[in-house]
């Protein structure tokens, strides 16, 4: 630990809500200029914690202490922007609005903007803003990068490194804490152990004192088993009690109790890609997207296949959403084709949280068809059972979905998406508000999937660990797609996000002579006639099926015709097996056009 005086510090600090002890035995110290993560499972009592710090909630017990004159910026999990401007809003904690338009446009923001009708980005941005323009001695950050982009996120790692205040920060972002954390605060079991290194060394640290807590799990038990042998013996020889030793045996079988108590409940994360989607996803060619004067998308051609993981990045406003809906086919484009594969079924993990009404309960939002059964990849089970899987209680069901924090929130939505089998598995942030824990279960989950995965997030590592390609948007209508995750984009990308500089365009050269041109290669009339009829059968086929399968969703079918069940099943399938092949020779046609450059 540091020899300097620290600016807070709690001892023993105890908070109780209602019958659960959330801390118990609470200490922890931040100096001058340390900056330092607060990690922790879902519901551990992080932002609590920080309230607790921030000295916004009076803890039952213990004591927190504070330098004199120590500044305290507060940048909640949710914050609320007040007064007409942005300008308004980062002077109402005391700062000058020289030192609030600075911090403003720092963060890309325009001091007149109006607080009514801020993006989620627009407002975190505006939050942190206004706690650096306060210059204070310590800035407490809850979650910070949430609805941020890449470029957002590393000017608030810039602005932490430059500033001379202390930081205490909470969040799921594993790349953001390793650039700018010292020192790592770990909530557990409702106390908190310090470790004097930055985060990158945490998860190595976090695994040897888990591994010992079980350890001594494992040796607790064996010393109850032979005490109580030996002591029940002990009755039984010489008929009288030893009380010393029935005390000491209480004694061990409450710390067990407390020990497995304390040991945190497993998310169950399971997805099932159920039925194979045709070798082909998405074929997008020469595809342009503008809204009024701005282009998102300008001739952007890609195609993505059975199995692919594709990451989509790019700062907020760049297009990210508009091309998932292309991808799609949920939006048109103004021009370009697009062709969809055969067979897609669609899980989409919506960042907006759209699909939550504030007014449904979780027993609502999980049972949308009424009941208390939830289809779980083809198999009831109890709405109770399935919110346990994703460490809600059974007491929550009812409460509204308003009450339940971020993170609750985003477990409700994965819930929603897990449930059914998908071949198509679409996650916009699907970071926010996770623990790290969540987020490594996560990743686990998407790595086993064999589906296909379209993953929108600015989360560095997670893109890295995930990713087998990645499209990036520069908002200009400029795209480009590259192999692996975001390392492997900016390492052979560079700049591509700046502005162009204007260049004087040089005068166009003489085009060659008619008989310097080489001839152009193509395809044979068979084939491209082949492409044609190809086209055309596809459309063909996929509407078959669609009229064979809505047939066979009658469930009186097979006890009225048989037969007629039987045919329609049969057609299907010899219907899907001629598509596939159908696209197989499409694709392969496609690819040799595209080596000969026609």
């Amino acid at each position: 630990m540091s020899a300097r005086a620290p600016l807070i510090a709690l001892k023993d600090v105890r908070l109780q809500d209602g019958s659960v002890m959330l801390f118990d035995g609470v200490d922890l110290a931040l100096e001058p200029r340390m900056r330092a993560t607060l990690v922790g499972q879902n519901g551990a009592g992080k932002s609590t914690l920080l309230k607790i710090v921030a000295g916004q909630i009076e803890p039952d017990g213990g004591e927190r202490t504070i330098a004199p004159s120590t500044r305290i910026a507060f940048v909640p999990q949710e914050p609320v922007a007040t007064g007409a401007t942005l300008r308004d809003y980062a002077t109402s904690g005391g700062a000058t609005a020289w030192a609030a338009d600075a911090a403003l446009e720092t963060f890309g923001l325009d001091p007149e903007k109006p607080t009514s009708g801020l993006s989620g980005g627009e407002l975190r941005r505006a939050a942190l803003a206004k706690a650096f323009a306060e210059e204070p001695d310590l800035i407490l950050l809850d979650e910070p990068t949430n609805h941020l982009d890449i470029f957002a996120i590393e000017t608030l790692e810039a602005e932490l490194q430059a500033s001379r205040a202390a930081a205490m920060i909470v969040s799921h972002d594993r790349a953001f804490l390793e650039r700018v954390t010292r020192r790592c605060f770990w909530l557990a079991h409702r106390q908190v152990r310090t470790l004097d290194q930055g985060f990158a060394a945490f998860d190595e640290w976090a695994a040897k004192a888990e591994a010992e807590e079980a350890e001594r799990l494992r040796r607790l038990n064996k010393a109850i088993e032979r005490e109580t042998y030996w002591f029940y013996r002990s009755i039984t020889a010489q008929r009288t009690r030893n009380e010393g030793r029935a005390r000491e045996l209480e004694k061990m079988r409450q710390e067990r109790g407390r020990l497995l108590k304390d040991k945190p409940r497993e998310l169950e994360l399971q997805m099932e890609s159920g039925a194979l989607s045709g070798r082909l996803v998405a074929d997008l060619k020469q595809v342009s997207k503008a809204y009024g004067e701005r282009t998102l998308l300008k001739g952007f051609s890609t195609r993505v296949m059975r199995g692919d993981r594709l990451a989509i990045v790019g700062r907020n406003g760049a297009g990210k959403s508009t091309l998932v809906k292309i991808l799609l086919g949920e939006l048109e484009p103004d021009a370009g084709t697009v062709r969809l594969g055969s067979g897609l079924v669609v899980a989409y993990l919506d960042q907006s949280r759209d699909l939550l009404k504030s007014e449904m309960t979780l027993w609502d939002a999980l049972v949308t068809s009424g009941g208390d059964q939830v289809l779980v990849r083809g198999q009831p089970k109890h709405v109770a059972a399935y919110a346990k899987d994703f460490l809600f209680r059974e007491n929550q069901l009812r409460q509204p979905v308003a009450s339940l924090s971020g993170g609750e929130r985003n477990r409700l939505l994965l819930a929603r998406a897990l449930a059914k089998p998908a071949n198509l598995l679409v996650l916009d942030e699907p970071t926010n508000d996770l623990d790290m824990d969540t987020l490594d279960l996560l990743e686990d989950m998407l790595a086993d999937y064999d589906g296909t995965l379209i993953l929108v997030s600015h989360d560095r590592d997670f893109i890295d660990r995930l990713a087998t390609s990645t499209i990036a948007l520069d908002g200009r209508g400029g795209a480009v797609e590259t192999p692996g995750g975001w390392s492997d984009f900016t390492r052979q990308n560079p700049g591509f996000f700046e502005a162009p500089r204007i260049v004087q365009p040089k005068a166009p050269a003489a085009p060659p002579k008619p008989s310097a041109l080489k001839a152009q290669a193509k395809l044979s009339f068979k084939d491209q006639h082949r492409l044609k009829e190809l086209d055309a059968l596809m459309p063909r086929l996929a509407a078959e099926i669609a009229a064979h399968d809505k047939a066979l969703e009658d469930p009186d079918l097979y006890a009225r015709d048989p037969k007629a069940f039987d045919r329609a099943m049969q057609a299907a399938a010899k219907a899907r097996e001629t598509l596939a092949a159908a696209e197989e020779e499409w694709l392969a046609l496609e690819e040799k056009r595209e080596a000969l450059g026609v």
